[in-house]
């Protein structure tokens, strides 16, 4: 029986004007109403989802959210941390180093700011239009931070092409040391080596005292491969990449089609 379902929200709950569906609003709290728990999880700080969480009525004591692509679990209502995964602050400088060797810019991310270093020149990041609304950006150089400041993630984002070519040319021995995965074209994150999605909802599901087989996830790009992976239920979205879909037992709609809410209802609230 489906205890807890792990949705990703762009490309998965929202549509393409970013907006949740009423279908969705609707199904979503069927599966409230069941006792059932619903958890959003993104590569977004939990601020940049506040407004999702109100919409679906998630911010109750027993709501929880994966934010930073699985590097935090979180309480919705207090915003109180159960489990963090973070990048040093020596281990930032060594991405930065690279980002410049690559002339792609970066942006590093910690719980309460976005930091803007020297970017590339002729090369800004596309980052503040994707994230205008949740965290504060900063201008900051790499060398003012202290020895001991660690951050939640590090993103790389550009032109969709320019960024494919970067990642070709990061050096396999800094892949191996990280967790790197693309979340939309033009965004690449880079975060400790333990987290994604997955590690995220079985760090929720130990809290809890459920297993995997309790867990329906359903997503559409590669950083969610590994919540399918490790769901005893997985969904991919008709709109999501073949090779999200080869791991997924169950292909709803698309998110422009109440995709969560057809596969809630056929996986979770049929009797």
């Amino acid at each position: 029986m489906i205890k807890l379902i792990a949705l990703d929200l762009d490309g998965t709950l929202l549509n393409s004007e970013k907006q949740i569906s009423d279908r969705n609003k609707a199904v979503i709290q069927q599966a409230k109403e069941k006792g059932i728990k619903v958890v959003l999880c993104t590569g977004r700080p939990l601020g940049g989802i506040k407004q999702y969480l109100e919409e679906l009525n998630l911010l109750e004591d027993g709501d929880y959210s994966i934010t930073y692509n699985g590097g935090l679990v979180q309480n919705n209502r207090t915003g109180e941390v159960l489990s963090q995964k973070t990048l040093s602050y020596e281990q930032v400088k060594e991405i930065y180093a690279c980002s410049q060797e690559l002339s792609v810019p970066m942006n590093m991310i910690d719980l309460e700011y976005v930091y803007e270093p020297a970017y590339p020149a002729g090369h800004d990041s596309l980052y503040p239009s994707l994230l205008s609304s949740s965290l504060p950006f900063v201008k900051r150089n790499m060398d003012t931070f202290s020895a001991d400041h660690v951050f939640n993630k590090v993103v790389f984002c550009t032109a969709p092409d320019r960024l494919d070519e970067a990642i070709a040319r990061i050096p396999d021995s800094m892949k191996q040391r990280y967790s790197m995965m693309k979340s939309r074209p033009l965004l690449f994150e880079i975060m400790h080596p333990e987290v994604d999605k997955g590690n995220g909802i079985s760090v929720l599901c130990d809290l809890l005292g459920y297993t995997n087989d309790d867990v329906m996830a359903c997503g559409d790009e590669e950083n969610d491969l590994a919540m399918l992976q490790f769901a005893g239920f997985p969904v991919a979205m008709d709109n999501a990449s073949d090779e999200l879909k080869s791991h997924a037992t169950f292909i709803t709609k698309t998110n422009n089609e109440d995709g969560v809410a057809y596969a809630i209802e056929q996986l979770a609230l049929k009797d």
